[in-house]
Parts: structure tokens; C-alpha cells; sequence
């Protein structure tokens, strides 16, 4: 037995008898405010877990060896990262599952943008004001035509669930069934994405039975979107108006951009906010500095100390302070999802650390005694399914 625990230090870096711990994410101390029970997420699949790299696969946080420690967010999941080269900078619980709120709208954007004409002008229908009472909404009509364009800006900047049911019944062909056939081409996207986390059930990021998202996948999604040039005009745009209509004669008004982000941080590229009761505040915002491209994702969020926008710009402060290169895991492509047909990448070279403060796992010893040496070769000649459970049992998770 003692030749076996030499065996499994070596190969896997921890005792036989211990898992590395996580190291619990940095937290505010605030009183949390009354909400509904959080919905059951669907069960752990340890291989979507590492998606992007083995040292993803936590509930608590990885970052770099000896990197500044990251920000004290209220934010329940978060992760940074590059969006031209992928590497994911740093994250707490990238892969748990949670409900998207309306940065789900940025997984519409994706299937959708490049299929709809944006000069292109559609009548809206009863069914696209079908939307929770209380939410929000731009401010469309029943019989009002308005194009393509207006309403992405509706969408992104007013979070319009008209806009969204709207824009999703014309992706979908539509007809009575166009809004349903988008969220199944949303999840569809997803998929090839490789964000395996993501269930969409509403087109807006309405609370639905089964939706749910990760801090990982929504950076996945927000690379997608960031690519697309119309994407990026939206949410850059200050002010947009809905114009008036004759039938039924509705005046127009001017309506503005809710993501603070664009008019307080230098180099802001845009991004989403997002909240419901049951979610509580999201967010994705990018920003460019440097060279370098970032996005930060986050999700669960309270609005107090700081509100989403400003959690999100902490993140993005802690990323620009990060030297080019640094790296704990990375963003799958989707030719790289296309041609394996799974999004697994092989471990990262770069271990998580958890900003310096004792993250670093146990390293293997650089050599072995002979009596050592003895062992591990019987073992190994003997007894290969040890190897494949000391392999399994490095890459096991532990659960908070």
C-alpha cells in the first residue's frame, strides 16, 4: 500500500488520501437580500467541467501563479478573458451552471445577427408583446413597423423583451412556430460552441424551467458577437430612437443605452446587463487597452457594493493588470468543437494559483529511490488500472 500512495503522489501530484482544495472566490461582506430559492441545476458532467482546460474544472477560483488577487465581487461565478487569443485569464467557478437573465440576448445575437436584413422593415404582432408583465420592454406596438436594426438597438440597449420575441419570430420564419424554432437553433449554436453549460428556453433570458448558462460559456458566446461588426455598433450606440407610428399613431421617443460601462471606462467596447429576481444581476462587458481585447463575464451578482457594470469593469481592470500570455485554461474555438465533435482540450500548461495566497499544487518529487523505482515498475507492469484511476483521481473534482 505504501509503494501504491508513491505511486499516486507521483503521478498525480496529491496524497492517495486528499484532493486538491478549491480556493473559495474573494467575497464582499453584505446582507443578502431576500429571493427566491436558486432552480436545481441539471447534474455535473465531469468532462463539460473541463472544457478549456483541467484547471476549469472548480467551483472556487483559479488565476495565475503570483497574479494580484483578483477583485472581492458579490458576483456568484465570474471569468476573464482574452478575446482575440482565447486564453482565459483567470475565473470562479467557470463551468457552475446559473440562470442567464438577459445576457442571454447575446446568444440570439449570435444565431441571428448575420440572418436578418437589418434595412429590412417587419409589422410586430400580438405574440411578440407576449412578455412577463413588469419586464422590460422597448416600447413596440401591435401593427408598428419598424426595421431590423432598431430593433437589435431595442434589444441591446433597453434589454427589449418585445424586441427579442420579435427578433427571434423573424430568424425562426416567421410564422407561428418562428420564435420556438429560433431558441432550438439558439441552443443548437450553443453546442457548436462548445458551451456546454447553456440551455436556452426563452429567446430574452426570461426565467424558463431548465435555462441555464456559465460564466465560461457566456464568454464563448460573447467572442461570436464581439466578431460581428453590427454587434458591435449596437452596443457602442449611446441613444437610439423608436420611431412613431400612423396605425395604430404612436409617437416616437428617444430611448438610451443601460450598460454604464460605455460612458465610464476608457476603451469600452459594449456588452449586456442583466437581471431578474430569480437570477439576480449579469453581466458581459468588453474593453480594449494596450493591444490586448478583454471580456468579463459574471453571473448571480448583487447590485450592492457595485453594481453589475462596475463588478465587471473591476475584472477587467484585474485582467489588464496581468502581464500578456498569462493563461489558466482557454476559450474553445468552434472548428475545434466541429472537427472532434466534443469541445475537450487537453490540460493546460499553465497551473491555476489562487493569486499567490497558496493555490499551487503539490509538486511531484524529481526523482525516486531505487526501492521507489522497484515499486512503481511492478506496479506498473501489473496493475495498469491503478494509472488510469490515479489519473482520474487528479482530475476529479471536489465539490464546495
Amino acid at each position: 500500500m505504501a509503494a501504491c500512495a508513491a505511486v499516486l503522489l507521483v503521478l498525480t501530484g496529491v496524497p492517495a488520501s486528499a484532493a486538491p482544495a478549491e480556493i473559495p472566490c474573494p467575497k464582499p461582506k453584505i446582507a443578502k437580500p431576500s429571493a427566491p430559492p436558486r432552480p436545481t441545476p441539471p447534474a455535473e458532467v465531469a468532462e463539460d467541467m473541463r472544457v478549456g482546460g483541467d484547471d476549469l474544472a472548480t467551483h472556487g477560483l483559479v488565476v495565475p501563479e503570483n497574479s494580484p488577487n483578483p477583485p472581492a465581487l458579490t458576483a456568484t461565478t465570474w471569468l476573464v478573458a482574452d478575446l482575440e487569443t482565447g486564453e482565459v485569464l483567470g475565473a470562479c467557478g467557470p463551468h457552475v451552471h446559473q440562470t442567464p437573465a438577459s445576457v442571454q440576448k447575446m446568444l440570439l445575437a449570435a444565431t441571428a445577427i448575420d440572418q436578418l436584413d437589418p434595412a429590412q422593415r417587419i409589422t410586430v404582432t400580438r405574440g411578440d408583446l407576449d412578455i412577463e408583465p413588469g419586464s422590460s420592454a422597448v416600447g413596440l406596438v401591435v401593427g408598428g413597423q419598424y426595421t431590423i436594426a432598431t430593433l437589435w438597438l431595442g434589444l441591446m440597449l433597453n434589454s427589449g423583451n418585445d424586441a427579442a420575441n420579435a427578433l427571434a419570430r423573424l430568424a425562426g420564419g416567421g410564422g407561428k412556430d418562428g420564435l420556438a424554432t429560433t431558441v432550438a437553433a439558439m441552443n443548437a449554436k450553443a453546442a457548436a460552441l462548445g458551451a456546454r453549460q447553456t440551455h436556452a428556453v426563452t429567446p430574452s433570458g426570461l426565467d424558463g424551467k431548465g435555462q441555464f448558462t456559465s460564466a465560461y460559456d457566456l464568454a464563448l458566446i460573447a467572442r461570436v458577437c464581439f466578431a460581428n461588426d453590427d454587434f458591435r455598433k449596437y452596443v457602442l450606440t449611446r441613444t437610439a430612437r423608436l420611431p412613431a407610428q400612423k396605425k395604430p399613431k404612436v409617437g416616437g421617443f428617444q430611448f438610451q443605452n443601460e450598460n454604464k460601462l460605455i460612458y465610464n471606462y476608457p476603451g469600452a467596447l459594449g456588452g449586456k446587463t442583466g437581471f431578474t429576481t430569480l437570477a439576480r444581476h449579469s453581466y458581459v462587458g468588453a474593453a480594449t487597452r494596450d493591444g490586448r481585447t478583454l471580456v468579463a463575464t459574471l453571473l448571480g451578482a448583487e447590485a450592492r457594493p457595485l453594481r453589475g457594470w462596475e463588478q465587471g469593469a473591476k475584472l477587467l481592470d484585474w485582467g489588464f493588470s496581468l502581464p500578456a500570455g498569462s493563461s489558466v485554461g482557454r476559450l474553445v474555438t468552434p472548428e475545434e468543437v466541429a472537427a472532434t465533435g466534443s469541445p475537450r482540450v487537453e490540460k493546460t500548461t499553465v497551473a491555476g494559483g489562487g493569486g499567490g495566497a497558496g493555490n499551487k499544487r503539490p509538486s511531484a518529487p524529481a526523482g525516486l529511490t531505487v526501492a521507489a523505482a522497484a515499486s512503481v515498475a511492478v506496479l506498473l507492469t501489473a496493475t495498469p488500472l491503478l494509472l488510469l484511476l490515479a489519473v482520474r483521481r487528479r482530475r476529479r473534482m471536489t465539490r464546495p
